[in-house]
């Protein structure tokens, strides 16, 4: 009997298409002499529309928009938990939530499959919810004693009341150039680099357009560096990577589209300052209770102080992506990476199901 995935793909959030393309590799990578393989597209809008066992892997994007083209469109979020609750509790399948930003990454989604009962790929609740905010991840980064850029944060409310407050704020304390973000997004979607005033109203309000909550940071001149974290309670690190861009920095463009940026696995760095990355990594995967995957990401300025960005908890997941080219280069292939990350959901799904949670 083979064992039974759910693949949740799409979302509402700005990095739908990065979703599309993930979900697409994934079925390039699953085994499906070993796996029934279900699809459940979340549209744009927010629709759920569960399909059909898939037959073997997609062709293109496409064939897994169900109900795009007419076709099989239970369009309702009741379908979509139906599909996932009705299964055996002796065999509950796994689900694998490849959903960027808001509406995924988020613990949104985390949180229904824990009410579900189900073992799910990937971080929990608290994880996800933490590591998608900028700002409650740094406070917790801060928390741990780790070195970061400083930085300044608001809300829309707070910008509307006191836009002159927060522009003088952010000049006094950051200096320029800044680097100005929605604190609730990833694949750099809103993402701006500002260099005086007006550059920073216009980063602002584009930074607005995407989230409530803005972060601004101090830009620093470093090298990008990341590494991928992978595990449960004994997280292991892969080789460090870097990553270069043609572009004035790291954006949606650079990454997604134009192609001109150049991955370098794995980076030529000190081997001091990929000490103090592992030891970064793992202690910022441990201060936000992550499980599964993380990917962190490091400035290595030239001085040779090594600071923490951020970490992503779900990193984008085709074979091109930086997370598995990191494993690729430690000794791990992507369908590889794929299985560990399905024995850990499993790992961690048994674990919780051994709890006691009644009382006396």
């Amino acid at each position: 009997m083979k064992n039974r995935i759910f693949l949740l793909y799409g979302g509402k959030s700005a990095e739908h298409e990065v979703s599309l393309s993930t979900a697409r590799a994934v079925t390039h990578a699953l085994d499906f002499g070993r796996y029934d393989v279900t699809p459940v597209f979340i549209t744009p809008e927010g629709e759920w529309r569960p399909g059909p066992l898939l037959a073997g892997p997609a062709e293109n994007v496409t064939d897994l928009m169900i109900g795009e083209n007419g076709t099989n469109a239970p369009a309702r979020l009741t379908d979509g938990i139906a599909a996932l609750a009705a299964q055996t509790p002796d065999a509950p399948p796994v689900v694998i939530p490849l959903l960027h930003g808001p509406n995924g990454e988020d613990g949104t989604v985390q949180g229904l499959l824990e009410v579900l009962d189900l073992p799910y790929v990937g971080n929990g609740v608290l994880a996800s919810a933490a590591g998608m905010d900028k700002v409650v991840m740094k406070q917790l980064f801060a928390q741990a004693g780790l070195n970061q850029v400083p930085y300044v944060h608001f809300i829309r409310s707070e910008w509307n009341k006191n836009r002159d407050g927060i522009l003088g704020e952010s000049e006094s304390r950051l200096g320029w150039p800044v680097f100005v973000k929605p604190a609730n997004l990833g694949s750099s979607v809103g993402i701006s680099k500002a260099s005086d005033r007006e550059s920073l109203i216009t980063a602002i309000e584009e930074a607005l357009r995407y989230d409530r909550k803005v972060i601004i940071e101090q830009g620093v001149d470093a090298r990008e560096i990341e590494m991928a974290v992978l595990g449960n309670d004994e997280p292991k690190c892969s080789v460090v990577g870097e990553i270069s861009s043609a572009s004035d920095f790291y954006d949606y463009e650079s990454k997604y589209v134009d192609g001109n940026t150049m991955l370098t696995i794995p980076a030529d760095v000190p081997e001091e300052a990929a000490e103090e990355m592992e030891r970064a990594a793992k202690a910022a995967f441990k201060v936000l209770d992550c499980s599964g995957l993380v990917r962190a990401d490091f400035f290595l300025t030239k001085d040779g102080s090594v600071l923490i960005n951020e970490v992503n908890t779900m990193p984008g997941f085709t074979p091109t992506s930086m997370f598995p080219l990191l494993w690729q280069n430690s000794g791990m292939t992507y369908p590889e990476l794929l299985e560990e990350l399905i024995r850990l959901a499993l790992e961690r799904y048994h674990e919780k199901q051994s709890l006691n949670t009644n009382k006396d």
